[in-house]
């Protein structure tokens, strides 16, 4: 279950890497659909996860930042902005955005970007990994934190994957 024009999630060896799933709880549903994906992705992978709620997406960033400057590898960041009348939308969505970049680049550990930015329920409903979603944005989130944990790991033990 994939997108167009998403990698192929293929196996990675995660064993040791420590995940911090750092999850918005604004909106049931689809939050729990991106959770429940990222945490098959993290043990299909052989990760160790610790989930963080977090009450919403602007609270990710600071969640995140703190996970990562205490021992976990990587971050995945789950989180459901739905656009409304108010430019509320574009506040919470630029500052998750933002943020979780800053994060990365500040600490030097990868953040899985699962914050879906939507139009409507349906679209994340679509892509929560739910069942009969077309993909599964949370699994997609962990594999790509967890993959650049590996990458980052071989940088540092000075050998890089061929």
């Amino acid at each position: 279950m994939s997108g167009a024009g998403a990698a192929d999630r293929d196996q990675v060896d995660g064993s040791g890497i420590r995940v911090a799933i750092v999850a918005g709880q604004w909106h049931d549903t689809i939050a729990a659909g991106l959770l429940a994906g990222a945490q098959r992705e993290v043990e299909r992978l052989g990760a160790d996860a610790t989930v963080l709620p977090v009450p919403g997406s602007f609270e990710l960033p600071v969640v995140a930042k703190a996970a990562l400057e205490n021992g976990f590898d990587a971050a995945v960041a789950l989180g459901v902005i739905i656009r409304g009348g108010t430019p509320h939308f574009e506040y919470v969505s630029d500052a998750a955005t933002s943020g979780l970049t800053r994060v990365a680049i500040e600490t030097g550990k990868p953040v899985g970007f699962g914050v879906l930015t939507l139009d409507d329920e349906q679209q994340g409903i679509d892509r929560a990994g739910l069942p009969g979603s077309k993909e599964d944005k949370g699994a997609e989130a962990a594999h790509a934190a967890i993959a650049t944990a590996v990458v980052l790991r071989s940088l540092r033990a000075a050998t890089v994957p061929a």
